[in-house]
């Protein structure tokens, strides 16, 4: 029999990283977007840090022009100043400005599209904070909250789905996580009720997810139905359909 213990022990091990990752609130974790909304705002920072990187490098460059047209050149020590200037800026525009989390207060205001967007970028920064099967629904409903978006496209504000998609996606969600959260770290695994709290955030999260898919199926009933009337419109005129009157006419 083959000896399992070094096998036990690389299990154990990484049930302790787990754990301990958990404990720290995930910030070992690597970050990755869940859904298009959270990525596109992070590319916009992205984007807005490389055009502070590129000013602040611009500025050195000039100041030091300007420098060596005064002083009739800024030597060796100069240069290593120039450097240092840039690598600071480059370190400094790395980490900020940072990507703007939506607070829980600010989730709920504007069109219920937007409030869509802001939810999955706060979803995203909750994740580290969750358990794993709690993370991996959250990730998944990234996916699942751009494809709301996209059917939200146009819905009027006071639309029944509409209001629904407020109440379960930008009032139910965030309070049943922030409630979550607000569980000392140790209780989190202590059944209660029959459940952990990691337990019933993890139900919680994934009937939601199934109600999100709902909507979105109901709201793409109508550009279901008009692809399939426009599908059996060709069929009929240029497929199966189309295809005995021809067969008539060659024969007369």
């Amino acid at each position: 029999m083959a000896d399992l213990t070094p096998q036990s022990n690389r299990l154990i091990e990484e049930a302790r990283r787990l754990r301990d990752d958990n404990r720290d609130g995930g910030r070992h974790r690597r970050v990755r977007s869940i859904g298009k909304g959270s990525a596109s705002a992070r590319r916009k920072n992205l984007t807005k840090r490389l055009g502070f990187f590129v000013g602040a490098v611009f500025l050195i460059l000039v100041g030091a022009s300007v420098a060596g047209l005064i002083l009739d050149g800024i030597g060796f020590a100069g240069v290593m100043a120039v450097a240092l200037a840039v690598v600071v800026a480059a370190f400094v525009f790395t980490n900020f400005p940072k990507v703007k989390v939506p607070s829980r207060t600010d989730i709920n205001k504007g069109n219920v599209q937007q409030m869509v967007g802001r939810t999955e970028l706060w979803l995203e920064a909750q994740r580290p904070a969750l358990p794993p099967p709690a993370a991996r629904i959250v990730e998944d409903m990234g996916v699942q909250l751009d494809a709301l978006g996209l059917q939200l496209q146009g819905v009027d504000q006071n639309h029944p789905k509409a209001r629904e998609v407020r109440s379960l996606v930008g009032e139910q969600l965030p309070e049943m996580i922030d409630s979550y959260r607000r569980i000392p770290a140790h209780l989190r695994t202590e059944k209660r009720a029959g459940a952990t709290p990691d337990e019933q955030l993890t139900d919680s999260l994934g009937k939601i997810s199934g109600e999100i898919d709902s909507i979105t199926r109901q709201l793409a009933e109508g550009s279901l139905d008009d692809l399939a009337i426009k599908h059996r419109y060709l069929d009929y005129k240029f497929g199966e359909g189309a295809a005995a009157p021809t067969a008539l006419e060659d024969k007369t």
